[in-house]
């Protein structure tokens, strides 16, 4: 983990760029001040180095000159680079050895292993981005929708940061006044109107909040479980939404033993599809035994419920089981099997939830199921392309608590409370908002924040 208490930025950090693994292309990266010395240390080309520009040669032990990888290297002198200190990139093969050897030699003359993130935290540090912009960072790297994406474009290209900014200088607006007002008279301190700043500040903040739900399923996805007796056809149903045989399916009850875990991208959002053993209550082994657990555990964990009926039998009581165990857990009832003919009495499972007829075997009825769980997930709610979307749940609970503090301002204002009271409640909104953007952060934070990038980000 960073420690950003001690941490220097006078210092040369160098870490491994890509992924994991085997790959044409991997890259070592290096950025501080000896950035471009340590090149020159291991790097032997027929052409000089030109900043900007991709130079051909080859990387060399210098202690015995020893050709270690055929390499690109790339040169780009601070200001104008990502941590706005100097930046060499070298292009390796993507063989975790001459990746791990190269790294090894920038280590050996000069540079030190960079932690998790800490060039986008030099990056942040260094002023080119504030803190909501690198968290965007991460985000575009995980990304698993491409809605999920432009949500992390638009924060990285700073669209929530300049509404944070705008309404934490409403506050500052006010707060200033307020402190001006405890230090002179009333008629020697410009006009203010301070309802309407704190009026604004609150309603902006509001949508933000609002919006904020919609934002972090883009980000983190829905956890969807697929529940139900033995052969209803839930592995079935996974295999029709993913549109390729993931789960096998057997006419046999019983053939799913444990979860299965699937994304499914259900234009732009990111579906967790957990397929689950059969559940009931007579379990004919220990293996099954365990199966059963874990389905009840999933659905326990889901944060949407896909209770499959069989729609050629009647309703069994693990049927109306099942459907307790999903209790008040947002939930769609799928009637499954309606390409033979349909027995089953369904009205009294779930009877306020949505309920959509499929055959998992034709693809009938898939379409609907689709749109239903969109309903279920937004209520209908579109996202607007250039919407500044909160995604972050840790932007969600600053906001709210910047939101609360705000309000009781204006009441209190509003109430006639004298300003250096409800001034309180005025200055923790403004430290609050600057948790987002970077301005009132703690190295905790930062620490906390930064600890989930991978190395070389």
């Amino acid at each position: 983990m960073i420690q950003a208490a001690h941490y220097s930025l006078d210092d040369t950090i160098a870490a491994i760029a890509t992924p994991v693994g085997s790959g044409g292309i991997g890259i070592v990266r290096l950025s501080g001040p000896m950035a471009l010395s340590i090149l020159h240390t291991v790097f032997g080309g027929t052409q000089a180095l030109v900043p900007r520009t991709l130079t051909y040669g080859h990387i060399l032990d210098p202690e015995s000159d020893q050709v270690v990888d055929e390499v690109l290297v790339a040169y780009m002198p601070g200001p104008g680079t990502y941590t706005r200190q100097d930046v060499v990139e070298i292009d390796c093969h993507g063989g975790p050895a001459p990746l791990r050897r190269v790294l090894d030699l920038c280590l050996a003359n000069g540079a030190r292993l960079a932690g998790p993130g800490e060039f986008t935290l030099r990056a942040f540090l260094n002023g080119r981005i504030d803190l909501a912009q690198a968290e965007a960072v991460a985000d575009m790297v995980e990304a698993r929708t491409e809605a999920g994406l432009r949500l992390a474009v638009a924060q990285l290209d700073g669209r929530l940061s300049e509404r944070i900014r705008e309404a934490r200088s409403r506050l500052l607006d006010a707060l200033a006044w307020v402190e001006a007002s405890l230090d002179f008279e009333e008629d020697e301190i410009p006009p203010c109107r301070i309802d309407d700043d704190l009026t604004f500040t609150r309603g902006m903040l509001k949508d933000l909040i609002d919006g904020a739900d919609q934002g972090i399923v883009y980000r983190q996805g829905i956890r969807t479980a697929i529940v139900g007796r033995p052969n209803v056809g839930k592995s079935s149903l996974l295999n029709t939404l993913l549109r390729v045989d993931r789960a096998i399916v057997t006419p046999i009850p019983g053939t799913t033993r444990d979860t299965l875990e699937e994304i499914l991208n259900l234009n732009g959002i990111p579906l967790v599809l957990v397929d689950t053993a059969g559940i009931r209550s007579d379990t004919r082994d220990l293996t099954e035994d365990l199966g059963v657990q874990r389905s009840r555990a999933a659905l326990a964990q889901a944060d949407l419920a896909l209770l499959m009926i069989d729609g050629n039998a009647p309703l069994t009581a693990e049927d109306y089981e099942i459907a307790d165990s999903v209790g008040s857990k947002p939930a769609i009832v799928v009637i499954n099997k309606t390409d033979l003919p349909v027995v089953a009495d369904a009205g009294g499972i779930l009877p306020h939830v949505p309920r959509v007829e499929i055959s998992a075997l034709t693809g009938a009825g898939i379409a609907d199921l689709e749109e239903a769980i969109e309903s279920a997930v937004f209520a209908g709610q579109v996202m607007a392309s250039d919407a500044a979307l909160v995604s972050n749940p840790r932007h969600r609970d600053v906001l709210r608590r910047a939101h609360e503090h705000v309000d009781a301002a204006l009441s209190a204002h509003q109430a006639g409370v004298p300003a250096d009271l409800f001034g309180i409640d005025l200055r923790a909104a403004v430290n609050a908002l600057g948790e987002i953007t970077g301005e009132t952060v703690s190295e905790t934070l930062l620490e906390t924040i930064f600890s989930r990038f991978c190395i070389g980000k």
